[in-house]
């Protein structure tokens, strides 16, 4: 399944100019949605798309990752319609994963295990979420917040759609699930800072057990 990344916001909230390239323990943060991509197996293509507002960010995927990964660019100010400009762009007629580029904590396990779940779905489209309490739980107060039978759920950035039929609105299931990974978007700098903790302790419990 080929992936396209969505990096064309203005990352306003965050104000460190483009968030893409906001620099997290010495890599920009949206190297860690693409290194976790190219190390699971059953990603295919990787493509960024990037806007007017991001005019670095081109610069840094052709740096750091010498081809592999493909930048489209797009009109900008219109998230969906970027979206779907992309896809188009790519030349993508199968599903397709589309993420944000502001997941820093996202696993190759998680990816996979989303992406068999969508197989099994029998839907077109599906859109991950998280409990509003795992969001809670890491001090976060999240912008946008659905109410799902009865439990909130916050969007997580990800979702799969058939590429053929991009254009349309598509019937979808809704993933929800409990990891904190997909919880922690960084859009503040407090969230930027939380990150940085936890992939501090990673690395700190890792070398440990070395």
């Amino acid at each position: 399944m080929d992936a396209i990344i969505m990096a064309g916001g203005f990352g306003s909230r965050l104000g460190m100019g483009e968030k893409p390239n906001v620099e997290l323990l010495g890599k920009p943060l949206i190297s860690y949605v693409i290194d976790t991509l190219e190390k699971t197996e059953i990603i295919g293509k990787i493509y960024v798309a990037v806007s007017p507002a991001t005019p670095s960010t081109e610069g840094i995927i052709d740096s750091l990752y010498e081809g592999r990964v493909k930048v489209i660019h797009t009109g900008g100010g219109n998230y969906v319609g970027d979206m779907v400009f992309a896809v188009k762009s790519a030349g993508i007629e199968d599903p397709v994963l589309i993420l944000m580029a502001d997941i820093p904590l996202l696993s190759s396990e998680l990816i996979e295990h989303i992406i068999s779940e969508y197989e099994k779905c029998g839907k077109p489209a599906m859109s991950v979420f998280t409990p509003i309490s795992v969001c809670k739980g890491l001090g976060i107060r999240p912008d946008t917040v659905f109410n799902w039978s009865g439990k909130l759920i916050v969007p997580a950035g990800i979702n799969i759609l058939d590429g053929k039929d991009v254009g349309h609105e598509q019937d979808y299931v809704s993933l929800v699930l409990d990891d904190e990974e997909l919880a922690l978007n960084i859009n503040t700098a407090s969230e930027l800072k939380k990150c940085k903790d936890i992939l501090s302790e990673r690395l700190s419990e890792k070398t440990s057990q070395q």
